[in-house]
């Protein structure tokens, strides 16, 4: 098990995408690449708009949304990396209506 802390550029998600689910949910659907070496700023993770069947045997390209790392492995049962409270993703107010594609 390994747990992410990831963000993601609101401004890049496909309104089109956001599908609804049960008693009124809207879920939008992404793909995460967790690669075995960080990149420059410490990171190891990928965020993109999932593809349809289609979008993959046509080879598109993948849309990327946003960027993380992995901060806890179960393999290490500790923290990979120590995040500073004041540098974590904080809740901004409510905008899911901002996304409502219905």
């Amino acid at each position: 098990m390994k747990i992410i802390n990831a963000s993601i550029d609101l401004n890049k998600i496909d309104r089109t995408k956001i599908v609804a689910g049960k008693n009124g949910a809207k879920y939008y659907n992404v793909g995460m690449i967790v690669s075995d070496e960080k990149n420059q700023y410490g990171q190891d993770v990928s965020i993109f708009d999932e593809q349809s069947k289609e979008e993959r045997e046509e080879r598109k390209p993948k849309k990327y949304l946003g960027n993380g790392k992995v901060v806890w492995t179960s393999d290490s049962d500790k923290k990979v990396i120590d995040v500073p409270d004041e540098q974590q993703a904080k809740p901004i107010k409510k905008i899911e209506d901002e996304f409502s594609p219905f």
